[in-house]
């Protein structure tokens, strides 16, 4: 069968891996980002640029979008030159963003109108998943859309699961988010105790990494804190963004989630203190202040 054509909107942190991955299977892929300088990678794997949102809807009958805010989702699919009103009818819309799940409802009423199926598909497994083609894509929509483009998906993930009606996927991401929000609480206080106390901090993520506090976030974002390395796998403003939906979603389902609620007062103190733009892993900062500690130089 004939490969479709795909849009691709959004080449940042994880996107311009994704994007490249199709590239590298033989799609054809028209790209666009608000900042053409992003798409010089995909540009290499053989991408071709369009000027619009528009422009790119027109080209392509299968299009994805990972870009940063639900206020960046919104222009996209129903802006007056967004994805809804310039698709072509039989388009399938994938927005991968973390993002609301009413918006994706929102969205996928609009373009059920002009004959347009949606999936909201919001991945999971940071900068290194991406590029290692092994991301969890949680599904919402159509079980028929989500089949035509699962050969897609498995271009840029191992897990791949539908998970209801248009919304579901956006609501299985914040159940991820929750639960990655309290790992990093117990990541960090975890080797600020270990550091006070004297330990050997290698050592102790070889003890505690293979018993039943192992987790692909102490596997993969202690080393990093260790090392003093921040650079965003995800960042630390879009993990705001993304417990600020969980405690709005729990608001309106009468929910209480106190967890959470803490571990987001911890990141806008990170925030706070000049960290949005850094990975998830920084919050380490943020507690190590509580403490009135420096997070030591030496385990770099």
């Amino acid at each position: 069968m004939t490969k479709p054509q795909v849009g691709w909107i959004g080449t940042g942190v994880m996107g311009a891996s994704m994007c490249g991955h199709l590239l590298k299977n033989g799609y054809s892929v028209h790209a666009y980002n608000r900042t053409p300088e992003k798409l010089a990678s995909v540009k290499e794997l053989g991408a071709k640029v369009s000027s619009s949102v528009a422009e790119l809807a027109q080209q392509s009958q299968i299009i994805f979008s990972i870009v940063g805010f639900p206020s960046d989702v919104r222009q996209v699919y129903l802006g007056s030159d967004g994805l809804v009103a310039h698709s072509k009818p039989g388009t399938i819309l994938v927005d991968m963003t973390t993002s609301q799940p009413s918006l994706a409802v929102e969205i996928a009423e609009a373009a059920l109108k002009n004959g347009i199926e949606t999936l909201d598909a919001p991945v999971s497994g940071g900068d290194i998943g991406a590029k290692e083609a092994r991301l969890s894509i949680m599904v919402g929509g159509s079980p028929t859309a989500m089949q035509q483009v699962l050969p897609l998906f498995e271009c840029m993930g191992k897990t791949i699961v539908h998970q209801g009606k248009p919304g579901a996927g956006q609501h299985t991401k914040m159940v991820n988010q929750t639960l990655i929000a309290s790992y990093m609480v117990g990541i960090s206080e975890a080797l600020l105790y270990a550091y006070q106390a004297g330990l050997d901090l290698e050592t102790v993520l070889q003890s505690v990494g293979s018993g039943a506090a192992g987790s692909w976030s102490l596997t993969n974002l202690a080393p990093r804190i260790m090392k003093q390395d921040f650079a965003p796998g995800f960042f630390v403003d879009h993990f705001v963004k993304d417990m600020g939906i969980v405690l709005d979603e729990a608001r309106r389902m009468k929910l209480a989630l106190p967890g959470i609620a803490l571990a987001h007062q911890l990141y806008i103190a990170l925030q706070a203190q000049g960290g949005g733009k850094s990975g998830t892993q920084a919050l380490i900062r943020a507690l190590a202040t509580l403490s009135h500690l420096d997070w030591p130089k030496s385990n770099g």
